[in-house]
C-alpha cells in the first residue's frame, strides 16, 4: 500500500516535467461557419523520441472557459525536433480566444545524446 502511495506521489512531478519538453505554436489558418482551422508546430526537447503524439486545440471564451475542442493526432517527433499539426475546431459563439497543448504522448526508444 505505502508502495502505491509513494508511486501516486512521485507520478505528478514526472508527468509535470515531461509535458514541459514540448513547446506548441500555432495560427488560425481559416474560420468558417461550422469550424476553425489551426495549423502549427510542436517541438520536442527532450533527448529522446516522442511518439503517438496528439494535441488538443481548445476554444476560449473571455473567463477561459472552454466552449469547444478538437484533438488532432500529430505522430513521431525526433528528440530536439519539431512537427506540423493542424487541427480543427467547432466554431462557437463567444470564442475569444484558443489554446492548443500536448494531450497525450510517450517516449520512444530513440536515440539518447549527451549535452
Amino acid at each position: 500500500m505505502a508502495a502505491v502511495l509513494l508511486l501516486a506521489l512521485t507520478a505528478v512531478p514526472l508527468a509535470a516535467r515531461a509535458q514541459a519538453s514540448f513547446k506548441v505554436t500555432y495560427q488560425v489558418e481559416q474560420t468558417d461557419a461550422r469550424r476553425v482551422y489551426l495549423s502549427g508546430r510542436v517541438y520536442n526537447a527532450a533527448s529522446v523520441d516522442a511518439v503517438d503524439v496528439y494535441v488538443t486545440a481548445e476554444a476560449l471564451d473571455a473567463s477561459g472557459k472552454v466552449l469547444s475542442r478538437g484533438i488532432a493526432f500529430v505522430g513521431s517527433i525526433p528528440a530536439r525536433s519539431d512537427a506540423d499539426f493542424s487541427a480543427r475546431v467547432p466554431n462557437v459563439a463567444g470564442t475569444t480566444g484558443f489554446r492548443v497543448s500536448v494531450s497525450s504522448f510517450r517516449f520512444g526508444l530513440g536515440r539518447s545524446e549527451s549535452p
